[in-house]
């Protein structure tokens, strides 16, 4: 039998709770941890680092290249003879490093490319559709040597004459292919791989 101040013990037998016993009590745990705190703080720095550092980047603005302001004035062409149901002639114009739209009507809408430094070198060319030879090795890069002559066509049903584009900037050059019948980028099939 179990007196008044008495636990049963595990092997059975009443053990004596004296009055000097220590207490067991429910702790109610009321906050956090110093070290939970420190590791919740570094977390929030390292996150906060990351988007700043990443949106700095997506907020600093960068002067279109080359290629942008082409597909750019690609559109404003196509849009222009569509609307206007005229044919418009595309050029560059070497001296004010633009591409330029000339309507019928003779009203020359201008497209400069922003040149990086003074000392960069941008050389743009129209090429034929297809390759038809007249190439050389320049600084290491294979740079086709027959231009158009004369710019390309963009016609009242949105067509344009079948051309591609030759940018050289300092030495690098890239070719740009484009769909005459939809002025768009030519999408090349993906690489197999072995």
């Amino acid at each position: 039998m179990i007196e008044c101040g008495q636990q049963p013990a595990a092997g059975g037998r009443a053990a004596r709770v004296g009055r000097y016993a220590p207490v067991i009590a429910r702790v109610s745990r009321r906050g956090f941890t110093l070290l939970e705190m420190l590791l919740t703080l570094a977390l929030i720095a390292l996150l906060a680092g990351a988007l700043i550092g990443g949106s700095s980047a997506l907020l600093a603005e960068k002067p279109p290249s080359a290629d942008d302001v082409f597909w750019s004035t690609v559109r404003t062409a196509r849009k222009t003879a569509l609307n206007a149901e005229q044919d418009l002639n595309l050029r560059y114009d070497e001296k004010t490093k633009a591409f330029q739209l000339t309507p019928p009507d003779g009203n020359i809408q201008s497209f400069p490319i922003p040149v990086a430094g003074s000392g960069s070198d941008l050389i743009v060319e129209f090429l034929a559709a297809q390759k038809t030879g007249g190439s050389i090795l320049l600084g290491g890069t294979v740079v086709e040597t027959e231009p158009l002559s004369g710019g390309v066509t963009f016609y009242a049903d949105g067509t344009c004459t079948p051309f591609r584009l030759q940018i050289r900037v300092n030495g690098g050059a890239h070719i740009i292919a484009l769909d005459p019948w939809t002025c768009s980028p030519v999408l090349t099939p993906p690489k197999a791989t072995p």
